[in-house]
């Protein structure tokens, strides 16, 4: 009986391989794009898509980007509850800072109070980010209106020329929402909260606070949504290191990386005893 199970799996397979390579020969022959092609930015440039009444889309990317972490306490962490789970949240954080990483974007950390209940700095970015040092403010809740972390974000747009900022904290109702519409208001054209790197005591305030942003002129991001963006092209020398924070991170993303990885090649990782794979 089993043998009898088995062959009919293996025809069942078997046809539907045949099936399915006699339904793409009634097709049209694929066009694949060169690999030596490369990323082709909009024909109209930005000035002239505002001059026009159009939208102008112009994209942060590694060489034009700085992030900021604002906050990631690990006192403070505890609070945000517009999350499934904390750990969800804390993983957006970590995957943001690799893709920072991962790009080579410059960041500035920074804390508030960290040596009272709020609590020092996530680890991880500690870790990540071994090079840069902590802003550590002590009392103002507006990172922007503190005159040492502005200093020092004005100081690093002017040296390396970079017109972006990306922002995250670790309530997006406070410790995001400040700086944003601060930085929006002194002509900072640029600004892109990351909403899922940011938390909220309620989705009342995570709401309000895209709101507020969007409306002001903010370019609300993802985490894996701007990773995309940043990265634009899987072809580049950066693609190999994103692959960490995208496999590691972005779980449903890694699982298909990786089943694919698990079968691809001479020596699939799991033998086919049926040898229908190959």
């Amino acid at each position: 009986m089993k043998s009898l199970v088995t062959s009919a799996l293996v025809a069942s397979a078997l046809f539907t391989l045949a099936a399915t390579a006699a339904s793409a020969q009634d097709r049209p022959a694929d066009i694949v794009s060169p690999i030596t092609d490369g990323y082709l930015a909009p024909e109209i440039g930005a000035d002239a898509a505002l001059a026009n009444g159009t939208y102008a889309y112009v994209p942060p990317t590694p060489d034009n980007a700085i992030m900021l972490f604002i906050d990631h306490q690990i006192g403070l962490m505890a609070g945000i509850r517009d999350f499934n789970a904390l750990s969800e949240y804390k993983n957006n954080v970590v995957g943001l800072a690799k893709i920072a990483d991962a790009l080579d974007i410059p960041v500035l950390l920074t804390t508030s109070n960290a040596q009272w209940q709020n609590g020092d700095i996530l680890p991880e970015l500690k870790e990540i980010f071994a090079d840069a040092p902590i802003y550590r403010r002590t009392g103002i809740i507006n990172a922007y209106a503190d005159p040492t972390f502005r200093r020092a974000l004005l100081d690093l747009m002017e040296e390396t020329g970079r017109t972006h900022v990306i922002v995250s904290g670790v309530t997006i109702g406070t410790c995001v929402i400040f700086p944003v519409l601060s930085m929006l208001n002194d002509g900072i054209a640029h600004v892109h909260p990351v909403v899922d790197a940011s938390g909220a005591w309620s989705a009342y305030e995570a709401d309000a606070a895209m709101a507020r942003m969007s409306a002001a002129g903010a370019e609300l991001q993802s985490v894996f949504a701007l990773g995309a963006e940043l990265q634009a092209d899987w072809k580049t020398d950066t693609a190999t290191a994103m692959l960490d924070p995208f496999v590691n991170h972005l779980p449903e993303y890694g699982f298909v990386l990786q089943n694919f990885w698990n079968n691809a090649g001479e020596a699939p990782l799991v033998a086919d005893p049926f040898g229908v794979t190959r």
